[in-house]
């Protein structure tokens, strides 16, 4: 599959209509009442929106707690990207035995939307069909089909002719040609959705029987023949949908809404962006240092670097040019020795805290190159990997002292950073401080209430990217 310009690729589509496709989704959206459900496998999944309840638990009462909010949407962080299949199983199931008890005593319709990386990196397609094998056993009825979108343009991810694709500069790379793609856990050769379904799903579902939402349709305003493809979707068949800007998810939306007031069902496993269009989740501008820190304080930020993609490393190098930060490498490979491990573990402690009396801002960085133990050992490197996050984890949560902000990089990492390192139990989305980086506010339950908790993803942004956004929240 070709590589392609990222410009030539823009000047290639049809314009869209956005007053006539805004005018469409008004009247579409007025009669949704599902409550949205958005399980994440890492705390990256809000990327596209603002003003809405992450939770980290989901007890009965934590999802009658979401049910009742005003909005319409909230997020469970699963972080099972960071589990083995046997617990990602489990989670999976209870999750979705609760949804449809909480769903059905309230009387209540929902979505449930397997928020996953949108570089087709994670749990599939195992998480979807527990969802979907729960679902029909509580309710005794089929779910039609799937919803495989993963475009996310802040992340540069678009599909085309259904291909998905990584940008990378200006190219645009096929996600099976990436390093995404060569991860040792959820590793994949597919760039052509279809394949990659017929690939992950070995050979269960085929490439030539799956649907395809082309971008033509999309941009023609096909609504009701794309309606009527959907209509037609049984035996939980994929729908693959193709898109490079949002407003093809949303005309693709507006399709999927008169589907379900037909009472066709389905599972989605998309990325960030689907979550915002079907939440109806308006435009917000980037986060500013005003809105997350007072201007008196005096304090240094914590920045935690655990992911290890060429992405991260390259932010990690440029972040190193400012001169008034403290950097301090905490060497992971020593998991394999738990004593010599444990040493390095109270040292970087004691920087940390350092830092943070005198006010500096302190960056703990992992080693770059990820811990290989060896062809056929990948569930043992995932719990070495989680036993890592664990001591990072650690690291913030014995700090001696609040830290202004704390910043995150890579999934796994940030995830545990806010439930195990910060005791989150419910944070709410205040927005993006660069596309695709969220920032959740911390309640009064976390360790340190209120602070700004900036999640990184290891793969979006650009080199730069880190290094602008603490220039300007250590600004004076």
């Amino acid at each position: 599959m070709k590589v392609l310009d990222y410009h030539d690729m823009q000047n290639s589509f049809e314009p869209i209509n956005e007053e006539k496709i805004n005018t469409l989704w008004k009247a579409e959206r007025a009669s949704f009442s599902h409550q949205i459900i958005v399980l994440d496998d890492d705390p990256t999944g809000v990327q596209a929106v603002h003003g809405v309840s992450v939770y980290t638990d989901w007890t009965k009462e934590i999802i009658e707690e979401g049910f009742e909010e005003t909005g319409n949407i909230f997020f469970i962080l699963t972080n099972s990207r960071a589990l083995d299949s046997k617990e990602t199983e489990h989670l999976h199931k209870t999750i979705a035995e609760r949804i449809e008890r909480v769903s059905a005593q309230k009387k209540v319709p929902y979505l449930i939307i397997s928020r996953g990386d949108s570089t087709l990196r994670g749990h599939y397609p195992l998480e979807t069909e527990v969802l979907k094998d729960t679902l029909e056993k509580q309710t005794d009825s089929k779910v039609d089909g799937e919803i495989i979108l993963p475009y996310f343009k802040q992340g540069g991810r678009l599909t085309i002719d259904n291909v998905h694709y990584v940008k990378q500069g200006e190219k645009l790379i096929p996600a099976g040609k990436t390093e995404f793609a060569e991860d040792r856990t959820f590793g994949f050769t597919s760039s052509h959705l279809g394949e990659w379904v017929q690939e992950k799903t070995e050979g269960r579902y085929k490439k030539d029987k799956a649907i395809y939402i082309s971008l033509a349709s999309l941009r023609g305003l096909q609504i009701e023949a794309i309606t009527d493809q959907l209509l037609a979707v049984q035996n939980f068949n994929k729908v693959i949908v193709n898109a490079v800007e949002e407003a093809d998810v949303r005309v693709f939306t507006i399709a999927l809404m008169r589907a379900l007031r037909q009472n066709k069902k389905f599972l989605y496993r998309t990325a960030a962006t689907f979550t915002k269009i079907i939440g109806d989740i308006s435009e917000k501008a980037l986060l500013e240092k005003k809105d997350l820190l007072s201007a008196e304080s005096q304090k240094g930020g914590l920045i935690v670097i655990g992911s290890h993609v060429k992405k991260t490393t390259q932010q990690l190098e440029a972040l190193m040019e400012l001169g008034d930060l403290r950097f301090i490498h905490f060497d992971s490979h020593l998991i394999v020795e738990p004593e010599v491990f444990q040493k390095e573990v109270e040292s970087v402690q004691k920087q940390v805290d350092d830092g943070l009396k005198e006010g500096i801002t302190t960056v703990v960085y992992t080693n770059r190159e990820r811990l290989d133990m060896g062809e056929g050992r990948k569930e043992e490197e995932l719990k070495q990997s989680v036993r890592i996050s664990d001591a990072l984890t650690s690291i913030v949560r014995n700090a001696a002292s609040s830290p202004a902000y704390i910043l995150a990089k890579g999934g796994i990492t940030s995830s545990d950073v806010g439930t195990k390192g910060l005791g989150v139990r419910k944070a709410t989305v205040k927005g993006q401080i660069a596309p695709g980086i969220p920032v959740w506010e911390t309640k009064e339950e976390s360790l340190f209430p209120y602070i700004p908790y900036i999640i990184f993803p290891g793969n979006v942004g650009e080199i730069d990217t880190m290094k602008k956004i603490v220039m300007m929240l250590e600004q004076s």
